[in-house]
């Protein structure tokens, strides 16, 4: 069931129960750097409407997704990198949000999480806010 501004992991982000470095915010878009980043510079830019799949969210709620996201690839100066959207389990997906038909289909990505230092994520947040 998809809904506005409920329960939802950008509520928690953006009320501060779950640490955040935002790099973007409107009101229709939020982007931060992950809290267990698989490389410098990993982030999520995820929508505000409330939705379980990406199905779910209306169109004009995703539309600034993509521009946001070209906007953090010309900030942290990647050249290389991976877009990814996840629905569901099967997908991979950890927080409800290329859909599979089964676990035999699946992805095959291995997520190699690091471990979170705050200090040099801050300055690495300093650094990409101030390039978008």
């Amino acid at each position: 069931m998809a809904s506005s501004n409920t329960e939802s992991f950008p509520l928690h982000h953006r009320s501060g129960d779950i640490p955040c470095f935002k790099l973007y915010e409107s009101d229709k878009t939020l982007a931060f750097l992950d809290i267990n980043p698989l490389s410098r510079g990993h982030a999520l830019v995820i929508p505000k409407f409330h939705g379980e799949k990406l199905a779910d969210i209306p169109d004009d709620n995703l539309s600034e997704i993509l521009p946001v996201v070209k906007k953090l690839v010309a900030a942290t100066g990647a050249t290389e990198y991976n877009i990814l959207q996840n629905n569901g389990r099967g997908a991979h997906q950890e927080v409800d949000h290329i859909p599979k038909p089964n676990t035999e289909e699946g992805l095959g990505i291995r997520w190699p999480q690091q471990k979170t230092d705050m200090e040099k994520m801050k300055a690495l947040y300093e650094e990409i806010k101030a390039r978008m």
